[in-house]
């Protein structure tokens, strides 16, 4: 098999629908094999029967049009939380030289798996990459929304391929990307350290985790431009207290990733160091946007991600000694 989608759900039967129907029609993908696999996390909602359900109606579909090119359509459950877990058994379950994972609430345009095959196929020292991934808004969003838009996984690079920065922690995120298969099997541990927003926790960087331990072993990450796709963002997520805790969540993985590639020796000044660099950034955005913290979603947000950015060296310590794995 050349290419497996692979869809990581948690109590996703609302969502996958739309999804499904998406992937079943994309196009231009005469030139190579592919799957969609649905890896369901540990759901209590009925998505186990709305996938044999789409399964069933999809043999008969086949059998009605055996001419009509169709992906076969797998379903493997995951019983451990967390979107981390869920890719492991991903990977597990599937033999493809490359696997794109997709969220369920994202929504691709209807070449995203062949512009994303023919892309990893042209670059031969990619070990993952991702596209543009623009919001379809229940409402709108507030104001200065751009500059908080990448903790909810919106990416708008522009048209040129490029690389991404590592180092920097600039990187695409794991809504819609896609990784080779050789690179993961390489290079990405068996026992994540960060598994994802689980329950009440918001801690991100399960995906960046996974992209660090690519770059590390010097493969490439790209941003694929072609690779187009919809992210599905309902009101909820713009209340004032999931995004707060979302933003939070995105800086307490800084100083873990940040571990991931720093030699042994370096450690001990990384952790000093971001703990000086994101006092002062929390301090500084304080004195900004002291009078408008509570009127200012944004801001608030901002505050939040610096808050967490600086705790993240404590937040790293408890990993390490009780490791969520």
């Amino acid at each position: 098999m050349d290419f497996t989608v692979a869809i990581p759900t948690y109590n996703g039967a609302e969502r996958l629908p739309q999804l499904l129907d998406n992937l079943r029609v994309q196009k231009d993908t005469a030139h190579f094999s592919w799957r969609i696999l649905v890896v369901d996390n540990n759901s209590s909602d009925n998505t186990a029967a709305l996938v044999k359900q789409y399964q069933s109606q999809w043999a008969n579909l086949q059998q009605a049009q055996p001419s009509e090119q169709m992906p076969t359509l797998k379903y493997v459950f995951e019983k451990e939380q967390g979107i981390a877990h869920a890719r492991l058994k991903a990977i597990a379950a599937s033999d493809s030289k490359w696997l794109g994972f997709i969220d369920d609430d994202i929504i691709p345009a209807e070449d995203w798996v062949a512009e994303a095959y023919n892309f990893g196929e042209s670059h031969p020292k990619v070990g993952a990459f991702g596209g543009e991934i623009r919001g379809e808004f229940e409402i709108d969003p507030p104001a200065g929304f751009a500059r908080i838009q990448s903790f909810l996984a919106l990416r708008e690079r522009g048209p040129t391929p490029h690389q991404y920065d590592p180092e920097n922690l600039s990187l695409p995120p794991g809504a819609a990307w896609v990784v080779r298969r050789k690179a993961w099997d390489e290079t990405v541990p068996d026992n994540p350290k960060l598994v994802g927003r689980v329950s009440n926790a918001m801690v991100g960087g399960d995906d960046y985790e996974i992209l660090l331990h690519m770059h590390g072993e010097d493969w490439e990450i790209w941003y694929a431009p072609a690779m187009k796709a919809a992210h599905q963002i309902p009101k909820r997520r713009f209340e004032r207290g999931y995004l707060t805790k979302l933003s939070r969540g995105s800086g307490l993985c800084v100083c873990q990733l940040r571990m991931i590639n720093t030699q042994t020796w370096k450690k001990p000044f990384l952790f000093l160091k971001l703990l000086a660099s994101n006092l002062r950034r929390v301090v500084l955005h304080w004195l900004k946007y002291r009078n408008k913290m509570q009127t200012d979603l944004v801001a608030a947000c901002e505050m939040e991600f610096f808050i967490g950015s600086f705790i993240s060296p404590f937040y790293y310590l408890q990993n390490l000694l009780f490791p969520q794995g």
